[in-house]
Parts: C-alpha cells; sequence; structure tokens
C-alpha cells in the first residue's frame, strides 16, 4: 500500500513540476507587444494611421489599452497621411515619416530595408504603409525572421492581420514610406 502512495505522489508532482515548468517558459518567451495587438482595435473604418500609432504609444507604454484618442479625433478621415503625425510628440514619442518618394523604379529599396532592420535591431517598431483591397493600409513591422523577411501586424477592427512576407510586397509596388519614431528623455 505504501508503494502505491508514494507512486501516486510521485506522479502527481512529476506532472505538477513538468506543467510549472511550461507555464514559466512561456512566460520568459513572453512578447509584449502580442498583448498590445491582441488588446487593440481599429475602431473607424479609415482610422489605420491612427490606430498604428496607437500601437506603437501602447508598445512604448506611455499610453494605456484602453486609448484610443487618436483615432476618436480622426473618425473616418479620408485624406490623412503619415505627414499628419510627421515631427510630432505625443506622450514623449516623437514620429517621423521617411522615403516619402515616389514609388517607381528609383525608389532606394535597399535603404528602406537597411532603415527597417535598424530599427527593430534597436528595439523599436516601424508603422509601414502598404497597398490592400481598397487602397493602402498602415502595418506595424513587428520582427526581421532568420531568412530577412519582415513580419508585419495591423488591426482591421478587433481582427488582427498578420503579414510574413512585407519585404515582398514592398517590392513589388516600387517602394513605400515609413514612420519611425524616438523616444525622449526627460
Amino acid at each position: 500500500m505504501k508503494k502505491i502512495l508514494f507512486s501516486i505522489v510521485v506522479i502527481i508532482f512529476t506532472s505538477v513540476n513538468f506543467h510549472s515548468k511550461a507555464q514559466t517558459q512561456k512566460i520568459d518567451n513572453y512578447d509584449f507587444f502580442d498583448s498590445v495587438v491582441n488588446n487593440h482595435n481599429q475602431i473607424f473604418q479609415t482610422s489605420c494611421i491612427p490606430s498604428a500609432v496607437e500601437m506603437v504609444l501602447k508598445y512604448c507604454k506611455v499610453v494605456d489599452f484602453n486609448f484610443y484618442d487618436l483615432q476618436n479625433e480622426w473618425k473616418n478621415k479620408i485624406d490623412g497621411t503619415f505627414r499628419n503625425f510627421d515631427n510630432k510628440e505625443l506622450y514623449g514619442v516623437t514620429f517621423s515619416r521617411k522615403f516619402d518618394l515616389p514609388r517607381d523604379a528609383n525608389f532606394p529599396i535597399d535603404s528602406l530595408f537597411l532603415t527597417i532592420e535598424k530599427e527593430l535591431k534597436s528595439g523599436k517598431k516601424v508603422i509601414i504603409s502598404l497597398p490592400s483591397d481598397s487602397g493602402w493600409h498602415m502595418y506595424v513591422i513587428y520582427k526581421q525572421t532568420p531568412d530577412g523577411e519582415f513580419i508585419s501586424y495591423s488591426k482591421q477592427w478587433s481582427h488582427t492581420l498578420i503579414l510574413r512576407n512585407t519585404k515582398e510586397i514592398v517590392k513589388k509596388v516600387n517602394g513605400t514610406d515609413i514612420m519611425t519614431y524616438s523616444i525622449n528623455k526627460k
């Protein structure tokens, strides 16, 4: 009877111990940006620019997850561009529009990709304009894969959009503009 009781205790302890290690591993690999994306929504049909800016502000932890002031101000503005946020400081974060150039054979795509890589390596995200069915939609470049491709996220209402071929898309349209940011030191 003691052997059976001892065996049951060992089995229970081992299973609890493996489970707790699995939970710890999930927490260790946790990326805060996942929480930002999962808890964010685009709340108007054409508010993808301020939506992407809000995701960056949430990632920088300068606003909380319930922050939608930029989209609420923008509403369904149809004539907005990255220019609306260029050199604009919001909550200690200054945004900069880059590569506002004609999208043609002369577009410096390699320079664009190097700029994005540099920003990602410094721990930042990059907002990018990409073609969509209805024109253009804004994404936040999340990371670079080991093979060099960029993974980008966006929201369409509460639905998360994920692109795993951002470079390919940019090459097809002969370039695009991006927004980077800097965090102001106090």
